[in-house]
């Protein structure tokens, strides 16, 4: 591969939109109950692709200058100055401009209004706003990591139902920790670029406090998929097993020695937890039927 085009791609990054499909996927297909417009799909991860690599562009170009302080980050396509500003707000730009046209192509209305605000929330709140002011910008930011299982889902249904607002709750409560995680594991990092990340504004004690928090109400909506008819047994027994095992490994914090390694395998372990659970909610699936349901809990 190229320079040329080697820039333009890893300016996208790829790690992030290849986690980001696989949960568009588990959306999609715990919607679809086995009926796949294969079609469909196939343009739905293409345009979702389109969206969240624009998000990813441009929220680039907006942390280069802070890119160039940190180890992680400094060799970055735009803070080692191989691709322009302006070069990169077009290309972002165009990337955003395309994946939502095909969006409103060939899915429907809700799925691209939920991509536009995830895009919104991620860019405009998150990465110009919130991020190099508050401690507690991942509260807001991980509303946008829920959008792509989200628009995969009303993909299918075309309607925010139940379903909907559990895969909203899942993926924003998950990302909380999730992000708590990586700035515990950058600490260093984000005290050298001025970014007030939770560790570094109130202390690691309260950082992992939030994650300790966090894990356990995410455990308890995810398996809520199952209570209310959506998923199988199968689903929530391996939700059960890998968020406790999350959890375990959330607690073994307070007794570490060095908290770098340990988030960074609670990072590691997160990123595990919300792929095996997109998986499953894709094969261990249920049609769900309210008047059973309530008729359930009423006993």
């Amino acid at each position: 591969m190229s320079e040329g085009i080697k820039k333009y791609l890893l300016v996208t990054k790829p790690g992030v939109l290849g986690g980001n499909l696989i949960s568009v996927a588990g959306g999609f297909f715990l919607a679809s109950k086995g009926r796949t417009d294969v079609a469909v799909l196939l343009f739905l991860l293409f345009g979702m692709s389109l969206v969240i690599a624009s998000g990813c562009v441009l929220n680039n170009c907006a942390d280069r200058n802070v890119d160039r302080k940190m180890d992680r980050t400094k060799e970055r396509v735009l803070a080692k100055g191989i691709m322009s500003p302006g070069v990169a707000v077009f290309y972002g730009s165009l990337l955003g401009l395309a994946g939502m046209g095909l969006l409103w192509a060939t899915t429907n209305r809700l799925s691209v209004a939920i991509a536009l605000i995830g895009f919104t929330i991620y860019v405009g709140v998150y990465t110009l706003y919130l991020k190099p002011r508050s401690a507690y910008a991942p509260l807001i930011g991980s509303l946008a990591g829920a959008a792509p299982p989200l628009a995969g889902y009303c993909a299918v249904t075309n309607r925010f139902d139940l379903g909907a607002f559990m895969l909203l709750l899942i993926f924003t409560v998950w990302q909380i920790p999730h992000s708590y995680a990586i700035a515990v594991f950058r600490c260093r990092d984000y005290a050298a670029a001025g970014i007030p990340v939770l560790p570094v504004k109130k202390g690691m004690p309260a950082a992992k406090k939030h994650i300790v928090a966090c894990i356990p109400l995410f455990i308890g909506t995810a398996m809520m998929l199952t209570f209310v008819g959506y998923t199988g047994y199968r689903y929530f027994a391996v939700t059960a097993a890998i968020g406790l095992g999350w959890l375990y490994m959330a607690v073994a914090g307070y007794r570490t020695l060095d908290d770098r390694a340990w988030a960074q395998k609670l990072f590691v372990s997160s990123v595990l937890t919300i792929m095996v659970l997109s998986v499953m909610m894709s094969i261990d699936f249920k049609m769900p039927v309210p008047s059973e349901v309530l008729l359930a809990w009423a006993r």
